[in-house]
């Protein structure tokens, strides 16, 4: 069995079946890229490791109880501007929106959505700029848009982060692609970090949270 991984272009977008876009919003004040989406093409298995802080934002609880439901997931949305932080219940409520908005335009159920919102904390998501961006980010989802997600999901990093990779197992050829933001973010146990992995290899669920776990 081969299992030499040789390093590819296309980040989250080098696995197959998977398309990704980045748009600027009017989230961040200098005018950048602040939303990204990747979308599967097929039903994908979810697998999520997260914060251990007391303090969760809006998206990470969201996010716990749909994995923890088993349901398969379609799209993840992330925002960066806003972290939705320290919200409270309108926090929630917002988080829940973004999920039904994004459900609704691609025409799967909001429960295959992901969220995730990074930037500052404990102001409230600006829905009405977003609302009105999630036209074009759809419209720009491409099966080479890895990279425009990477720089739409940054805050203060100096460079995006993002890589891909390709092995052959069994006689198949399969890819990881993945892209995160953070900068001095990772302590204490993952903090603000964001990282989203993307592959088009089937693997059991449970093996899939398994690996996640181990590797972070």
């Amino acid at each position: 069995m081969g299992s030499q991984f040789k390093r590819v272009a296309g980040a989250v977008t080098a696995p197959r079946g998977f398309r990704a876009a980045g748009v600027a919003a009017g989230l961040k004040p200098s005018g950048a890229a602040d939303l990204a989406l990747i979308v599967s093409d097929c039903n994908a298995v979810g697998a999520g490791v997260f914060t251990t802080n007391q303090v969760k934002a809006a998206c990470v609880t969201y996010n716990q109880r749909i994995l923890a439901q088993g349901q398969p997931v379609r799209a993840i949305l992330c925002n960066a501007g806003q972290a939705n932080a320290c919200t409270g219940e309108e926090g929630e409520r917002n988080n829940t929106q973004l999920a039904l908005w994004v459900g609704e335009r691609l025409g799967i159920p909001a429960q295959q959505v992901l969220t995730a919102s990074t930037g500052v904390i404990g102001r409230q998501l600006e829905m009405a700029k977003i609302e009105a961006a999630l036209p074009r980010l759809i419209d720009s989802l491409s099966p080479i848009g890895g990279e425009s997600a990477a720089r739409a999901i940054l805050t203060t990093d100096l460079v995006t982060k993002s890589t891909a990779l390709e092995a052959e197992i069994d006689g198949y050829t399969i890819r990881v692609g993945g892209i995160a933001k953070g900068s001095g973010m990772i302590h204490p146990n993952l903090a603000t970090m964001l990282a989203f992995l993307t592959c088009d290899a089937a693997v059991d669920p449970h093996l899939w949270q398994q690996l996640l776990q181990q590797a972070a």
